[in-house]
This record gives C-alpha cells, structure tokens and sequence, in this order.
C-alpha cells in the first residue's frame, strides 16, 4: 500500500471514529499526552456551557475555574498514561460555575496507534446527580417506610395484648380488637388522604361517627380547628372508645337515648387549648366502674399522648367526658 492509499485509509478511519464519539450523549474529550484537549464532543459543551474557544487546546486541569484539578484525578491519569491501564467511574462533587453542584463519573482509558508512535486519552463523563438524587430519596422512602411498618406493628402488639380478656368470649375479644384496629387504621387514612398536615378536627369527628352506625350522636359543631397529624390518631381512639362504650353500656344502647359532641378552642396562640365535651342522657342509670377497664385507659392515655387530659364523670343520668389538649403542641 502506497502513502496515498495508507493516509486515505486511516483519513477514513479517523472521520469514523471522530463521528462516534459526536454522536455519543455522553460528553467526551479527547486528550494528548500532556493531558490538553484536542477535541471535544457537541455533548461536552452542552453540558459545561463552554464552547470550544474554551475548551480545545486547554489543558484538562486549567478548564473552567480548575474544577478537575483535583490530585487523585491527576495521579489516576498519571498511571493510564505510562501504563496504559484505565480509570473506570471515579466520582467528582463539584460547584460548577454554569450548572451548579453536580456528580460526574469519570472514566478515561489510553488509545495508542497501531504503530505505537502516538497515542491519546479518551475521557468520558457522566452525569450521576440525579440518579444518586433519586437512590437517596428511594432509599429515604423505604426507611420511612420501614418505620411506619414498625410502628404499626407496635400498636397492633399494643392492642393485642393490652385489651381486657377476663370474663369475654373469643368473640367478644375479636370484636373489641378491631374496632380498635379500625379506628386506628382509619385515623391514618385520615392523615394520608388530606395530603396537609394538618386534619380537620369535622373530618376526624365525621369518620367516627359514621364507623358508629348511629343517629343518636348529636354533634354541637364548634370553631374550625386543623389537628397535628400527632393528635388526629389519640382524637380518633378516643371517640372510638367512647362511641363503642355508648353502644354497649351506656346511652346508645337504649333507643330514645342521645350523646351530644361538642368542642370549643380554648386561649389563643401557643396558649390555645382545644376541648372536646362528650355528654350522653337516657341512658341506662351510671355508676363507677368496679375496676378500671382498657378502654377507659385508652382515653385517658391519649389525651396524655396530646399533652393533654381527660376527665370522666360518671353521673347517674349518663356519662359526661371532658378533654383538654394543647394545640401548641404536636
């Protein structure tokens, strides 16, 4: 082969080569022994807002304000040079003028010519902000995740093994389970729907009374009033508590037999205070319990979970029940 046809060939080649590499997504640039750049990619200045005044003839570790300057890189490309081995995604956090702070992967590897005579460096970069952006938040959400399921699981445990047994049927233990579940289940649904976090106190008071089945429960609306998502949970177990007792023992278990719910806000700004007041008539005659129950438990330790309180007095003509809970307080 002639020195015409040989330089034919390898113009050919090189045109080849050289179209690859613009047509590749990923910014790429081509450097000489001493680590200057020959060629950049149309990806390159995309990415890097630099045109190649800027770039072409530029010695990688003097581009832009000297963000590759960096010893580990320069030791890296040090070694592919002499030893012809490659550097495969080393990671560089940088500020960049024109982009802002971003994650590039690195990868750079030495091409000699057929003759050994010349060779260049290939350096390739890829973009991993975002994708390490994303891993983070996945991995983030799958840790919360984890702890949500951890703490279900606690209160279910909770439930479980807190509620009274002695004198109940399997069935009657069933019951009283899961409408405890439920309640607390559908406090959760609450928060999740509203997409705030915040919840309308209306909204918790709404959801109660409709898992009651009941139109005897006569509500006394109140001012507006938005609950931490911390408070919708004891608010909702407590109503639950109070409405399943109502239909067991107490004013709802007698037709003509009525419960008035009612709230007011209490203070105003971080003194503001929110009181919920529950009051039954017709009922059949209250007295004292013999012993206190879980459920009577369970609204007095949610109201204290709120920071707040609950005070129940059994009075003959029916059950009345004050709670008291700081708003300032999530």
């Amino acid at each position: 082969m002639d020195l015409v046809s040989l330089y034919q060939v390898l113009s050919v080649a090189h045109i080849e080569a050289q179209g690859i590499v613009d047509t590749m997504d990923e910014p790429v640039l081509l450097l000489d022994l001493n680590l200057c750049v020959l060629r950049a990619n149309p990806a390159f200045f995309r990415a890097f807002h630099v045109d190649a005044g800027d770039t072409v003839g530029v010695s990688l570790f003097a581009l832009g304000n000297g963000q590759w300057d960096i010893p580990e890189l320069r030791r890296l490309l040090g070694e592919v040079i002499p030893k012809a081995q490659a550097v495969v995604g080393f990671e560089v956090s940088h500020d960049f003028p024109s982009i802002g702070r971003r994650t590039m992967l690195v990868s750079a590897r030495r091409m000699v010519q057929e003759d050994k005579s010349s060779a260049t460096l290939v350096v390739a970069f890829a973009d991993v902000t975002d994708a390490q952006k994303s891993a983070a938040e996945t991995d983030l959400l799958l840790a919360e995740s984890r702890h949500r399921v951890k703490n279900v699981l606690a209160v279910v445990h909770a439930l479980a093994f807190q509620a009274d047994v002695e004198g109940k049927t399997a069935k009657e233990y069933r019951d009283a389970f899961l409408g405890r579940l439920d309640a607390f289940l559908s406090a959760k649904d609450l928060v999740a729907q509203s997409g705030e976090v915040e919840v309308r106190l209306s909204a918790v008071v709404d959801d109660a009374l409709h898992a009651a089945h009941s139109r005897q429960i006569l509500v006394e609306p109140g001012p507006s009033i938005r609950l931490a998502e911390a408070h919708v949970r004891p608010i909702r177990m407590i109503l639950h508590e109070l409405t399943t007792n109502a239909l067991k023992h107490g004013a709802l278990s007698r037709p003509d037999g009525r419960v008035h719910l009612g709230w007011r806000a209490i203070g105003e700004d971080k003194d503001a205070s929110l009181q919920m007041d529950w009051r039954e008539e017709r009922g059949p005659l209250v007295s004292p319990p013999d012993h206190r129950g879980f459920g009577m438990t369970m609204i007095e330790n949610s109201a204290k979970n709120c920071g707040g309180k609950a005070q129940l007095r059994f009075d003959p003509e029916g059950l009345q029940v004050e709670i008291l809970i700081p708003m300032g307080q999530h």
